[in-house]
Order: structure tokens, then C-alpha cells, then sequence
């Protein structure tokens, strides 16, 4: 989706038109991008926040899932505690229950974004289960960090997830690096961003994937607004990896031989 800058209440209306025609029936897991609820624009974060025992986002994301039967990984939201920001997913079960959070561990705040200035860095990974998944929890910028990829995967993750609103001058470090923590990892990815304009003549990339243990796209969204869907199938993902075995592999330590001339 394409949201309206600084307005919640839009996108709250714009996520439930969209849900409400383009939901298929049979889904288990619905996944929303990254401040989906106030647009990528860092400055405008505070205005928007809440806390999260009060929100009129959570009470909306409760009341989706609850409508439709259905768990969300509800992309993220500011969250407000005390006098801190934090840029925090909230992930709500089929009886509309607030479960789960993780706030954003990478705050990034290079080329102009200064998320940094006004969100406080997340205090741990989050894995989360719903319906017998697991998923691994992570934000956007998060993605350039392999290791909190790796952590999931060795507490136990099925499927890891990053919702971002990523731009859209970097097509390829997105691609390439959803595709590697699948891979990396032997686990399913959905990697989701925010499309359309932004402002100052900053867009949106909007390229949105669901990839498998092997790193092979499933199904894709690459432009526009809308909502696409896969089955995933856990077996077979649990077959390859007792087939290939990367990460009994792995050494406890990597200690680097330096050679060169002083």
C-alpha cells in the first residue's frame, strides 16, 4: 500500500478497503509494511505515536483479525512509552488478541533519513507463533544485519518476515538480500515494502515477495497496491534441511589470520 503521509485515520480506512476486497478466504497470516499507518516520513513519526494499551491501531488490527478469523503480523506503528519512540510490530492472533510486539532493532539514518533522531532502538529479536508457525520478526533496515536472521533460524523459525517501507533508488540490495536470509537460512521469507510517492521526489519501491527455503520467489507484488498470497509447505522445507545440514556446519568461532605488511 501507498500511505497518506502523517494520516492514521486514512490509512486505517485505506487497509480496510483494501483487505475487503482483495483478501482471499483461505488466508492464515496477514502482513502489513512498515508505518503503514503514517508513511515514511521520519519527522512526522511522534505526532502519530501511541501507547500501545491505548491504540486506536491495535484496536483496529484486533478488530480486523477478529472479523475476517484470520493473525496479523500488523507491519509497525509508533509506539510510545514514557518519553521514548520506538518503531514497534504489533502481531495479533485469529481471536484478536495483541500476542506479540517487536520494536525495530537498526534504526537507519543515512542518505538524508534520520529515524535515529526520533525512534529508540529496539531491546531484542522477537520470535512469535501462530497456529504451530514460528516466525521471526524484523523491520526494514534490519535487513543488512544476517546475524539476527541466523538467531531466528536457530531458535526455531519457519518463516521470517521483514515489513518495510524501503526506497526506491535500492531495488537490488532488496532483492538480494531477502532472497539471501531465505537461503542463509533454509526458511521461507515474506519480504514486504510500501509502494507509491512519498515526498520531496522520494518514492516507494513496492516490490513485495514471498520467497522459499531455497530462495525462489513464490509469488510477487511489483508495483501498486493490492495483496498477494502463497501456501507455504513447512514439510518439505523441514525435509531439505534434514537433507542439508548448513548449520551443523557452522564454527563456534572464526578467528581471521591477518597477513598483511605492516
Amino acid at each position: 500500500m501507498s500511505s497518506v503521509l502523517g494520516d492514521v485515520d486514512a490509512n486505517i480506512k485505506k487497509v480496510e478497503e483494501i483487505v475487503q476486497a482483495s483478501l482471499d478466504a483461505s488466508v492464515d497470516v496477514l502482513v502489513l509494511p512498515e508505518v503503514w499507518t503514517v508513511g515514511w516520513a521520519c519527522d512526522r513519526f511522534c505526532d502519530s505515536a501511541e501507547e500501545i494499551s491505548d491504540s486506536k491501531v491495535i484496536s483496529f488490527l484486533s478488530r480486523l483479525a477478529k472479523l475476517y478469523h484470520i493473525n496479523i503480523i500488523g507491519g509497525s506503528f509508533i509506539e510510545k512509552i514514557g518519553d521514548k519512540y520506538f518503531n514497534t510490530c504489533p502481531v495479533i492472533d485469529k481471536s484478536g488478541n495483541l500476542i506479540a510486539s517487536y520494536s525495530k532493532n537498526h534504526l537507519f539514518s543515512y542518505y538524508g533519513c534520520d529515524e535515529g533522531k526520533y525512534i529508540s532502538v529496539g531491546n531484542s529479536p522477537v520470535l512469535v507463533e501462530l497456529d504451530g508457525v514460528k516466525f521471526g520478526l524484523t523491520i526494514c533496515y534490519d535487513i543488512r544485519f544476517p546475524e539476527i536472521y541466523r538467531a531466528y533460524r536457530c531458535a526455531g523459525a519457519d518463516v521470517l518476515v521483514n515489513c518495510a517501507a524501503w526506497g526506491s533508488k535500492k531495488p537490488i540490495p532488496w532483492e538480494v538480500m531477502t532472497k539471501s536470509r531465505a537461503v542463509e537460512n533454509q526458511s521461507y521469507m515474506v519480504a514486504l515494502t510500501q509502494s507509491g510517492y512519498i515526498e520531496n521526489g522520494e518514492y516507494n519501491l513496492g516490490e513485495s515477495r514471498i520467497i522459499d527455503y531455497k530462495g525462489e520467489e513464490i509469488v510477487s507484488i511489483m508495483d501498486g497496491e493490492g495483496i498477494v498470497s502463497a501456501t507455504v509447505s513447512l514439510n518439505e522445507m523441514y525435509d531439505f534441511r534434514d537433507k542439508c545440514r548448513v548449520l551443523e556446519d557452522i564454527k563456534n568461532k572464526y578467528e581471521v589470520k591477518v597477513l598483511c605488511k605492516k
